[in-house]
């Protein structure tokens, strides 16, 4: 069994310390689950332990792309569905670059054991956001998981300062 709150507490005391990227866990309005401005990550206080930590992992790596990157803050701004199709290879590749980025932090910690998890939930988000942004329809997540997906690489976290830029209240963080 995978100690996720343990985890979590490991994750959240490495990111506000190495980083400095303050997190919060409070009751984010519905329908989102977690939200990230650039210097805070924010997480409901509902979600459930492996949630948590998978939000942890993926807005770091989003909010590592926000402070490094202007194009990548471009394209994680929110997209009304229908999202053309050209934009589409744009945005995944966005998602497994903040992907890539939360398993080498995770590996900094020192939690190793969790990399086909990172992937499966990561292609699990991924096949989410593709399908609402193709469709505007939100399914239930947990019809997107897929076990033994292709593991994630992880990429070298650039060197960068937090910044706070907007949260993105009307976007979609699962």
């Amino acid at each position: 069994m995978i100690p996720f709150r343990e985890h979590c507490a490991t994750v959240q005391q490495h990111v506000e310390g190495r980083y400095g990227i303050r997190v919060v866990i409070r009751d984010v309005p519905d329908p989102l689950t977690g939200d990230l401005d650039g210097c805070e990550i924010h997480i409901d206080h509902a979600v459930t332990a492996e949630e948590r930590l998978f939000l942890l992992a993926h807005l770091f790596g989003h909010t590592v792309q926000w402070n490094a990157s202007p194009r990548a803050l471009e394209i994680g701004q929110v997209h009304q569905p229908p999202v053309a199709e050209s934009l589409l290879p744009d945005i995944m590749e966005y998602e497994r670059e903040a992907a890539g980025y939360a398993l080498s932090m995770l590996r900094e910690t020192g939690i190793t054991q969790l990399d086909q998890w990172l992937s499966d939930y990561t292609a699990c988000d991924m096949a989410y956001l593709k399908h609402y942004y193709r469709t505007g329809e939100k399914l239930a997540f947990s019809s997107f998981w897929r076990d033994a997906t292709e593991p994630l690489q992880p990429v070298p976290i650039p060197s960068f300062v937090p910044a706070a830029r907007t949260f993105r209240r009307d976007g979609i963080v699962i």
